[in-house]
Formats: C-alpha cells, structure tokens, sequence
C-alpha cells in the first residue's frame, strides 16, 4: 500500500527549513512511498502507522537524519543506525550529510524493516527508573528532605529519569549539587526538568 498524502503542515515547515532542504525532500519522498502516515509533531514531519510514531526527518547542524523510534529492535545489516547518546533506550538514527549518501534501495529497505518492527507489536524494553544512577549528592538531599523524597517519587518515572540523568551529567560533585539545589524547587512543585520552557 502507498501514500501520496502529502501533509499541507508539512509542506509549510520544508518551506521554511533553511539547512538539509534538499536531503530531507528526498527523504521524505521515500517515506511517503510507504503506507506511512504523514503529520507533524514536535515541529517535525513524523510518520506512523495505526497511530503509532515509526519515525520522524529532522535536521541539525551537521546532518540530517531518519530517526526510528524502535530502531534499537531493527536489524541493521549496513551497521547504518546510530545511537545518539548512550541514555537513548530505543531511537537510532540513520544519518546523512549530502544528497549523494541517500541511497534509495538501502532506506526503503531500512523503511521497510521499520514498519515489520512497528506490525509486530515488538516492544523496546526500557530500563527502569531504579536502574539509572542515583548521584550521592541526590540521595543525600532525599535522605534530609522527606517532603523532596515524597515529590520526587511522585513524579512520572519519565519525569524521575530526566532529573536523575540531568544530576549524574555533571563531572564534578560540586556542579552536581548546584543542579540539584536549582532544580530542588522544580521538584517540590511537580513539575518535569523540561516542562519549563
């Protein structure tokens, strides 16, 4: 089955795109030559299947990439998926820097991998909160402040991870306890490391 539902918003965010305009229109005429839906979400073309996100087309600034949101369950026999980071459970990237490194035949094969994932119901299994890094310097503020440790397990364990990853980035225990007092207060009123913009 194929698409040729072009997304209007789409249209509208490729014609404001100043970096990759090229690469991502050629990636995006791929993709729309799946059964993929096309929309828009968080500012960028996403594409699903029975509403669930398959992957999206964004650009930074040395590339462009495809990022499938269960490409950590993919089977990648051109070694093309990257992980961004090591705390990036299930995403994995297929990169680009130039027109010539989009090869048609190898991303339809790596489209078509991604909606067999998505068909069968796999699921990426993510770690649990407990087995993030708990700093010191948090376990001690838990420990002194019982209503800092009631609001943090309060918290949505997406919510618990941010902060707990936000607190082990930093090298140094001083920073570590200077990220904490900051976000203390965010903790204490409920609200997620990112929900403030």
């Amino acid at each position: 089955m194929t698409t040729t539902n072009r997304n209007p918003k789409v249209d509208e965010l490729f014609a404001k795109s100043k970096t990759w305009h090229e690469e991502m229109s050629r990636l995006r005429e791929l993709v729309l030559g799946t059964e993929l839906t096309e929309e828009v979400k968080w500012g960028q073309p996403c594409y699903t299947l029975a509403d669930a996100n398959v992957l999206i087309i964004h650009g930074f600034k040395e590339y462009c990439a495809l990022l499938f949101f269960k490409g950590a369950l993919m089977k990648d026999p051109k070694g093309l998926l990257i992980q961004q980071t090591k705390n990036v459970q299930a995403g994995r990237q297929m990169r680009f820097t130039s027109l010539d490194e989009i090869k048609p035949a190898v991303v339809k094969a790596y489209l078509k991998e991604a909606i067999a994932v998505e068909k069968s119901g796999a699921k990426v299994e993510m770690k649990k909160t407990e087995d993030f890094e708990m700093p010191a310097e948090f376990a001690r503020s838990l420990k002194q402040l019982p209503a800092l440790k009631d609001a943090f397990e309060a918290l949505t364990p997406g919510r618990q991870r941010a902060y707990l990853l936000h607190f082990a980035g930093a090298k140094q225990s001083k920073t570590r306890e200077a990220r904490i007092e900051k976000c203390v207060p965010m903790i204490l009123d409920g609200i997620g490391l990112n929900d403030i913009k």
